[in-house]
C-alpha cells in the first residue's frame, strides 16, 4: 500500500472540508428529519425519540475514544513513513470499536426500562420509548463499526468516499422511515419502532458498503495476524489518547445538561428561545468543526513527517478560514433574528429575547471557532492533556458556575447563560492561542520514522 504525507496549503485543507462539512449537516438535517416524520404519525412518538437521543448520544461519545485516537494515530504513522504498523492500528481500533458497541448495544437492551425510570419518562411514552431503544441497540453496534471505518478513510485523506457513502446511507434511512413508521406497501404502521428499525437496516447497509469498500482500497490491512500476539501497546496508545478526549466530550455534554437544568427553572418561553438558539448556533459552527477535522488530519499526517512549520502554518490558516465563516454567520443571525425566529414563532417574548442572545453569540462563536480548531490541533500533535484539562475546568466553572451566577442570581436569565458560556469559549481561546505559540505542541510527536529513536 502507497501512502504519502498531505502537502500543505489551502486547497488541500478545503479538499478535506467539504465532505466533512456535507456530513455534518446531513447529520444535522436528517437527524431531525426522523422526529418530524414521526411527528407526522404521533406527536406523542416525538418525545420517546427525544429521550432515547439523550442516552445514546451520550453513549456514542465512547466510540469516538477510539475513532479520534485512531485517527491521529493513523495519519501520523503515514506521516512517519511507518506503515508496517497500520495493519495492527487498524485491527486494534476495529476491534475495540465493536467490543465497546456490543457493550453499549447490551447496556440498553438490559437496563433501558432502569434508565427511563430515572429519567421519570411519561408513562404514556414510556412502552414505545424502550421499544425504540431496544431496536436501535443493535444500531449502536454497526454505528460503533461505521465510525471506526469512517476515521480510517478520513486519516488517509479520503473524505469523499465516506461522504459518499453518509449521502446514501441517509437517502435511505429517509425512505425506509417514509415505509415503516406509516406502514406505507400493505406493512403494518410502526412509529418510532418503524424509525428505529429504519435507523438499523441503513447502518447495516452502511457498513457492508464502507467496509467492501474499504478492504478494497487497503487489501490485508484488517486480519486476525495483526492479533497474535495481541499488539497491548497499541491499545494502550489509543486508549491514552483516545480517553481524555472522550472525557472531555462527556464532560462538556453533562455541563450542557446543568445549563438546560438552569434554563428549566425559566419561564417556558426562555426554553424554547433556548431550543431555537442551540438549532441556529449549529450554523455558526459547522463549518469550524468541519475544518477544524480536516486540520486535525494534515497536522497529525505533517507531524508525523516531522515536519512542524508547515503544521503551524496549516493551523493558522485553517483558523483564520474558520474565523471569517463563524464570524459571518453569527453577525447574520444576530441581524436577522426577528426574522429567522419569525419562521417558527409568532411569540412576541421568545422575539424580543432572542435578539440579545444572538448578540452574545457574536463573541461566543468567534472563541468556539479557535477552540474547534486549535483544541484539534493540539490534540494531532500529540498534546493531549492540556487542552482537556483545560475544557473540563473552564467549562464547569465559567460556563456552568458563571452561567448560574449570571442567570439565577444576578437575574439575566438565559442572556446570562449565554454569557458564561461566551466568557468560557473566549478564555478557553485565549490559553490555546497562548499554548501554541508557547510550541511546546512541537515536542508530543507521536510516531518517529522507521529508524529513528528521538
Amino acid at each position: 500500500m502507497k501512502t504519502k504525507p498531505l502537502w500543505p496549503g489551502g486547497q488541500s485543507i478545503l479538499r478535506l472540508t467539504w465532505p466533512i462539512f456535507i456530513e455534518l449537516v446531513l447529520q444535522m438535517l436528517v437527524g431531525n428529519a426522523d422526529q418530524i416524520m414521526v411527528g407526522w404519525y404521533n406527536s406523542d412518538s416525538v418525545g420517546a425519540i427525544g429521550n432515547a437521543n439523550q442516552i445514546t448520544s451520550l453513549l456514542i461519545i465512547i466510540f469516538s475514544v477510539v475513532c479520534t485516537a485512531a485517527m491521529i494515530l493513523i495519519a501520523q504513522h503515514i506521516g512517519a513513513g511507518a506503515v508496517s504498523e497500520l495493519g495492527e492500528t487498524y485491527t486494534v481500533a476495529l476491534l475495540a470499536n465493536t467490543i465497546f458497541g456490543l457493550v453499549v448495544m447490551v447496556l440498553l437492551l438490559v437496563l433501558c426500562e432502569p434508565i427511563y425510570r430515572l429519567m421519570q419518562v411519561d408513562s404514556q411514552i414510556f412502552a414505545e420509548t424502550c421499544a425504540y431503544t431496544r431496536i436501535i441497540s443493535v444500531g449502536m453496534l454497526l454505528q460503533a463499526v461505521y465510525l471506526t471505518f469512517t476515521a480510517f478513510f478520513r486519516s488517509n485523506q479520503m473524505m469523499k468516499e465516506s461522504m459518499m457513502i453518509s449521502v446514501a446511507v441517509n437517502a435511505l434511512n429517509i425512505v425506509l422511515n417514509a415505509i415503516f413508521i406509516n406502514g406505507a406497501f400493505g406493512l403494518p404502521a410502526m412509529g418510532a419502532a418503524g424509525a428505529a428499525l429504519a435507523s438499523d437496516i441503513s447502518r447495516l447497509m452502511g457498513v457492508a458498503a464502507i467496509a467492501i469498500l474499504f478492504c478494497r482500497r487497503f487489501p490485508g490491512m484488517i486480519a486476525l495476524k495483526f492479533l497474535r500476539p495481541f499488539p497491548f501497546y497499541q491499545l494502550r496508545t489509543l486508549l491514552a489518547i483516545g480517553l481524555p478526549t472522550g472525557g472531555e466530550s462527556i464532560s462538556y455534554n453533562c455541563s450542557q445538561l446543568m445549563l438546560q437544568t438552569f434554563c428549566n427553572l425559566l419561564p417556558l418561553y426562555v426554553v424554547t428561545t433556548k431550543v431555537y438558539a442551540n438549532m441556529f448556533a449549529m450554523l455558526s459552527y459547522i463549518f469550524a468543526s468541519a475544518i477544524g477535522q480536516a486540520a486535525q488530519v494534515a497536522a497529525a499526517n505533517l507531524m508525523g513527517a516531522g515536519r512542524p512549520d508547515e503544521v503551524d502554518r496549516t493551523v493558522w490558516y485553517t483558523l483564520r478560514r474558520a474565523l471569517l465563516i463563524s464570524t459571518l454567520v453569527s453577525v447574520l443571525l444576530f441581524a436577522l433574528a426577528r426574522q429567522v425566529y419569525g419562521i417558527f414563532t409568532g411569540s412576541e417574548q421568545v422575539l424580543a429575547l432572542c435578539k440579545w442572545v444572538m448578540l452574545v453569540e457574536i463573541p461566543l462563536e468567534i472563541g468556539r471557532a479557535v477552540n474547534i480548531v486549535m483544541c484539534r490541533a493540539l490534540q494531532a500533535c500529540g498534546d493531549i492533556r492540556f487542552p482537556i484539562t483545560i475544557c473540563v475546568i473552564s467549562a464547569w466553572t465559567v460556563s456552568v458556575g458563571g452561567g448560574f451566577l449570571l442567570s439565577q442570581v444576578l437575574g439575566l436569565g438565559l442572556v446570562g447563560l449565554w454569557i458564561g458560556q461566551a466568557a468560557d469559549e473566549c478564555i478557553r481561546a485565549l490559553l490555546f492561542l497562548a499554548r501554541w505559540r508557547s510550541g511546546v505542541w512541537r515536542t508530543k510527536r507521536l510516531v518517529h520514522a522507521p529508524g529513528c529513536h528521538t
